[in-house]
């Protein structure tokens, strides 16, 4: 389904609910850094939200004409930060937030809004969480209050290491990430995943570093390169990222990397042609899809923004919620929450299930590999590189499930 039409539908099923109203808001707040060293990745996420917004606005809005609305708040990656922003949009009156750099940060929020409801039980404030993905937010951290769209870390690395047990020549893999709750949950599946599949592998080294405070990678690079390993597994985002393959570029590092987020903000550029088929990414959607539903949506965000489109689960989560308030023919938090829970929603890429015993998106994912335009299979590059994303393989949505601990009350 492409977006004109979700959005359409979104607005049909709500029209007749409300009469009137046009100039009423439902804001969300948007909690990511907008200063510091991942400015760059928060300034980009705020965009993605922008142009769903306006496409759900240009198409009637929700309830009849209300108008949903973007508000930036900078948490300057802090879980601190983000607490003071959080006071601050409750303070406003702001019932739906939306975050997704940091799980660190997501877990504050979590617990901030908890607290919140349980004392404010006629304010309540629902989180929508599109990139943070520590297991424990779906599973003995889960809160009805608290819907993520994004695949878990545990669901893309056992999409990955499915993928990488069929390659015979892996031998060697080195982890290394960031150190904070997203990195360690990385290193922990990846090395028990591996061991389970194939306990030939062997893990020559395991680094975690300060999470946006490395300058300079080539100290874990050499590390890397003197361990022998052909493979690199890595949950980095943003410049930890970027820097992270710069460096093993220069450092003339030949092993394969696979990623979280090889494809975002800045990463491409710094990979060039050294990354060239030696980089993988997991993802819910790439440029070069076969059939590619949000083509030309993207085509026309990144000749906006002059920015690539990246965030397919933003889309995902803002239609969602569109057509939940719809269906709860409320904005209240707990009626749209209800509605949310055990949506079947007809994405771009296929079928996406919200399930109910979590608030775990289920959704298809791709891993593919960096590679040179070809225009065919590689129609499209991405940061003006001349080298884009290929499909080596599409995941199911039943394929990434994984049980869930959670024990959720409800209100």
């Amino acid at each position: 389904m492409s977006v004109k039409t979700a959005v359409r539908l979104a607005f049909a099923a709500g029209a007749l609910i409300v009469a009137g109203s046009a100039a009423a808001q439902v804001k969300i707040a948007y909690i990511d850094p907008l200063s510091g060293p991942f400015a760059n990745v928060g300034e980009a996420g705020l965009k993605h939200f922008q142009s769903i917004i306006d496409k759900i606005n240009a198409s009637g809005g929700v309830l009849g004409g209300q108008k949903l609305e973007v508000v930036g708040f900078d948490n300057k990656s802090s879980p601190q930060e983000s607490l003071i922003a959080f006071k601050a949009v409750t303070d406003q009156g702001i019932r739906y937030i939306t975050q997704g750099n940091g799980s660190s940060v997501a877990h504050a929020l979590v617990d901030a809004v908890n607290k919140h409801n349980a004392r404010n039980p006629d304010k309540t404030v629902l989180y929508l969480n599109y990139a943070a993905v520590d297991p424990d937010l779906t599973n003995v951290k889960c809160s009805f209050w608290h819907f993520r769209f994004d695949a878990n870390s545990d669901m893309k690395m056992e999409a990955i290491t499915n993928y990488m047990v069929k390659d015979k020549s892996i031998k060697k893999v080195y982890i290394i990430g960031q150190d904070y709750a997203h990195g360690h949950q990385v290193a922990k599946a990846a090395k028990a995943m591996l061991a389970a599949k194939r306990p030939d592998i062997q893990v020559v080294g395991d680094d975690l570093h300060p999470i946006g405070r490395v300058k300079d990678f080539a100290p874990y690079v050499a590390k890397i390169k003197a361990s022998g390993a052909d493979t690199v597994i890595t949950g980095n985002w943003g410049n930890d990222l970027s820097l992270l393959i710069k460096a093993a570029k220069d450092a003339g590092l030949k092993a394969n990397f696979y990623t979280y987020y090889g494809g975002g903000l800045g990463t491409p550029t710094a990979m060039g042609e050294a990354g060239a088929d030696r980089v993988r990414q997991l993802t819910e959607w790439h440029m070069n899809l076969s059939p590619n539903k949000t083509e030309q949506y993207a085509l026309d965000f990144k000749k906006k923004h002059n920015l690539d489109f990246y965030y397919l689960r933003v889309n995902n989560a803002m239609l969602m919620l569109a057509r939940a308030i719809n269906d709860a023919k409320s904005a209240d938090p707990k009626k749209v929450a209800y509605a949310l829970e055990d949506m079947r929603f007809e994405a771009d890429t296929g079928e996406v299930w919200m399930r109910k015993s979590d608030h775990q998106l289920m959704q298809p994912l791709y891993i593919s590999t960096f590679t040179k335009v070809d225009g065919k299979t590689v129609k499209h590059d991405i940061e003006g590189t001349g080298y884009g994303f290929k499909t080596n393989a599409m995941i199911s949505s039943r394929d990434s499930q994984l049980p869930t601990s959670c024990v959720m009350e409800r209100p």
